[in-house]
């Protein structure tokens, strides 16, 4: 019954609309209510964004390779966690949740 209510749900409801993005003549994101922002759809033409996108900086290798150095640290630290799958005796400290001693049911 709650898969029939949550697939109705999701069949009648109506998508979240975002706000408008408008750009000022240089290609910039700003608030469409501001005085040098261009008409809702406008675009940059095609090759000024051309010659813009080149004009933009590159990553430097050695940045690349710090964060892959970083990458590899972090997945280097999550392997030499130790394994803990709840099986063994040992994984366990005998006490309960909240400290006390556990019981035996009978």
């Amino acid at each position: 019954m709650r898969a029939v209510l949550f697939a109705l749900a999701l069949l009648f409801s109506t998508p979240a609309l975002c706000a408008p993005i408008c750009f000022n003549r240089a290609g910039d994101t700003v608030r469409c209510d501001v005085k040098e922002a261009m008409p809702v759809g406008w675009r940059l033409p095609p090759d000024e964004a051309m010659r813009r996108e080149m004009n933009q900086p590159h990553p430097r290798l050695s940045d690349i390779l710090k964060v892959a150095a970083g990458l590899a640290l972090f997945f280097a630290l999550i392997a030499l966690l130790p394994e803990f799958d709840g099986a063994q005796d040992q994984d366990w400290t005998g006490q309960d949740w909240d400290g006390r001693e556990k019981r035996d049911p009978d």
